[in-house]
């Protein structure tokens, strides 16, 4: 049988990319839970805890926290470098990037490590939850939980059980993301979930748009900001996702659902190919000068 929410007090998270960091960060300032890292690239996770620090230093300075709040919170968060070396965990998170077999090899991992009632949770954005599933000793255990980027800022995480998970595995992470201070959306195992079977194809038709020479990145940009009211433009936010995070998502959708509505458009694949991958690497659709 699974945890209860009550009985949750230790969260682990793998992965210390943004995803990652972001998903302790609220675990450990809103829900008030021990949170330890795992990521066995050691300039990732430095990385990753410097950001962290950096962002509680800003909510010191925005007056959303005190110093000593900002301590307590940094106080509750611990870091290793494998998954051999978790102390314990009542609640794993994966945040790792979108690739089937990393997951399930991790999930096979964290089975052997932790107690077997620990609940495993994927925060895949398009991958089946019943194939990770698959690789844990208990499947009944897995669950995906997808957070939005930024998570301290976004309130939504789609919540989906895998054919096997258990009701008791879904009570328990419903509460939990409530008790993070987010609103939580279900959706069935089905390729790209809710949001990405909904987003994923919007900014692959913008592409394909810009790709026909339809119009102008920042024409095609504004348009879906100044007349269908959304804060970004497709192009903008593909950028800020991730264009691999995009085309791994996109080939998801093609590969699982066969339809060739979702095949990834030929531009995204050479920006890809390019390495220009969007915000992170300084270059995408648009460029991100560095700043110093």
């Amino acid at each position: 049988m699974s945890s209860s929410v009550n009985s949750i007090k230790k969260m682990c998270v793998v992965g210390a990319g943004q995803m990652g960091i972001g998903i302790g960060l609220v675990a450990a300032r809103v829900a008030k839970l021990e949170v330890q890292f795992v990521d066995s690239n050691p300039v990732q996770l430095e990385k990753g805890l410097s950001f962290l620090d950096k962002l509680l230093v800003k909510d010191v300075a925005k007056g959303k926290c005190t110093e000593d709040e900002r301590a307590e919170v940094r106080s509750r968060i611990t870091s290793v470098s494998a998954i051999s070396q978790i102390s314990s965990a009542d609640f794993v998170v994966e945040a790792v990037s979108e690739n089937v077999e990393l997951k399930r090899k991790i999930f096979a991992e964290l089975s052997e490590s932790l107690p077997e009632n620990t609940i495993l949770a994927t925060n895949t954005s398009s991958i089946s939850i019943t194939k990770i599933a698959s690789a844990a000793k208990k499947p009944e255990n897995v669950i995906g939980m997808h957070f939005m980027n930024p998570v301290p800022v976004m309130k939504l995480v789609e919540i989906i059980p895998g054919l096997q998970t258990s009701q008791a595995t879904l009570d328990t992470t419903l509460d939990l993301a409530r008790k993070m201070g987010k609103t939580t959306a279900m959706s069935q195992d089905v390729p790209g979930f809710i949001a990405n079977r909904l987003l994923m194809p919007y900014i692959n038709e913008a592409i394909i748009a810009l790709q026909e020479g339809i119009a102008t990145k920042e024409d095609i940009d504004t348009t879906m900001k100044l007349g269908t009211n959304n804060p970004m433009g497709p192009l903008a936010l593909a950028d800020f996702i991730g264009l691999d995070t995009c085309l791994a998502i996109m080939k998801v959708l093609h590969n699982d659902l066969g339809d060739s509505k979702y095949r990834p458009a030929v531009l995204l694949q050479k920006y890809v190919d390019a390495g220009w991958l969007g915000v992170k690497s300084g270059k995408g659709i648009y460029e991100y000068p560095a700043k110093n």
